[in-house]
């Protein structure tokens, strides 16, 4: 007998969900009736961060993403990546898992001399994930500072 047949969707929904995004890939293709189960909107929220949304509503990102169906819009986070911070800042999502990974651009750290132009100067480098790039041209010590905030949802800071 098919689980989907003893089992109420929500559940098996459930189940898929407190896997992991790959497992729910390969249980959509186990049958017509996994794939709509392991597809679904429920599912795909429980692996994208609670926080998607206030990330993406204070990004560069056009609101239309977020009326994305849940898992074409964690594979756009995971393929790619959207400016937050007021473009200092790039995330994206690690596809295996789903955790969340920053890439830190060079005016959101606190770098000594950087606004020295004997020391510093800043460019746009076309290859670049950012806009502006600090280039080193003379410097006898290196002091580079970041800070990373990891409150929860609706943080303040």
């Amino acid at each position: 007998m098919e689980i989907t047949k003893v089992l109420p969707d929500d559940c098996i929904s459930l189940i898929i969900s407190l896997t992991s995004p790959r497992d729910a890939c390969r249980m959509a293709l186990l049958s017509h009736a996994f794939n709509s189960i392991a597809d679904s909107n429920a599912v795909w929220q429980m692996f994208l961060p609670l926080d998607y949304i206030h990330i993406i509503s204070n990004s560069s990102s056009p609101p239309s993403l977020l009326s994305l169906p849940k898992k074409d819009l964690y594979f756009t986070l995971c393929y790619h990546p959207i400016l937050t911070h007021n473009g200092d800042m790039k995330f994206q999502l690690e596809k295996e898992s789903g955790k969340k990974w920053y890439m830190v651009g060079a005016r959101a750290l606190s770098i000594q001399w950087v606004d020295t132009p004997r020391h510093w100067t800043w460019i746009s480098l076309p290859d670049s994930r950012f806009c502006r790039v600090a280039k080193l041209k003379n410097v006898g010590r290196l002091e580079i500072k970041g800070k990373a905030y990891t409150c929860g949802v609706g943080c303040q800071h």
